[in-house]
């Protein structure tokens, strides 16, 4: 019998919600307005970085801002759409997470997203959807680094192999297995299958929590310390 995570360690753009186009789009206008060019290969530089890092790119590229100006101002135009457009989940996520938090399994939102964004998301979803969110203005390093995840165990409570991460980009893939999560990704605008990832599912649409912890109990020995 396949034993429960304590804890399933969610992503949030790409993996819970499809806000790269937002993303993609917010730092397409940025770019252009200080006379240079955005193509969808360079947005791909940006997928699952931290936001600081990813404004180092945008600089790069002739964004002639502060780094803390370009997070905030993509970060406004992405909650407006957010807002106006609604949340795009991804295919699956928000039945499989309601479903996780129905059989009583924890879950986090951890991304590298400021806070004050992701509390937007979840606002917007019908039900008490996450124990715990934790934003990128809020850990010491960003993923790739384990810190996001590792934080997210220890305020849970949780040891962190004894969790799944569900990440869609590389960086967030290295940060989950670099924890010591079970980690399982989900590839959506970039391919992973030269990730460290447990598993790769092509989509969460008609997973479930027994999958889940079915999951979990293939690779959780494997974690452990």
């Amino acid at each position: 019998m396949s034993i429960k995570p304590s804890a399933v360690l969610w992503d949030m753009d790409g993996t819970l919600v499809d806000t790269e186009p937002y993303w993609m789009d917010a730092e397409t206008r940025l770019v252009e307005s200080f006379g240079g060019t955005w193509t969808h290969e360079d947005a791909l530089q940006l997928v699952g970085n931290g936001l600081i890092d990813s404004a180092g790119i945008l600089q790069r590229y002739g964004v002639a801002m502060d780094a803390d100006d370009i997070v905030q101002r993509l970060t406004d135009e992405v909650a407006f759409r957010l807002r106006n457009d609604g949340v795009p989940f991804r295919p699956g996520a928000r039945e499989l997470l309601a479903e996780l938090r129905a059989n009583g399994i924890r879950t986090a939102l951890v991304t590298m997203s400021m806070k004050r964004m992701a509390l937007d998301v979840v606002s917007l979803i019908d039900f008490t959807a996450f124990d715990l969110v934790i934003g990128g203005d809020e850990v010491a390093r960003p993923k790739p680094f384990p810190d996001p995840y590792l934080q997210a165990a220890a305020t849970l409570g949780v040891d962190i192999a004894d969790t799944v991460v569900i990440e869609d980009s590389l960086t967030g893939v290295r940060a989950g297995h670099a924890s010591g999560a079970v980690t399982l990704g989900v590839p959506h605008i970039v391919p992973l299958d030269d990730t460290p990832a447990h598993e790769l599912w092509p989509t969460l649409e008609g997973r479930t929590a027994a999958d889940i912890s079915d999951l979990h109990g293939r690779y959780a020995k494997e974690t452990s310390r």
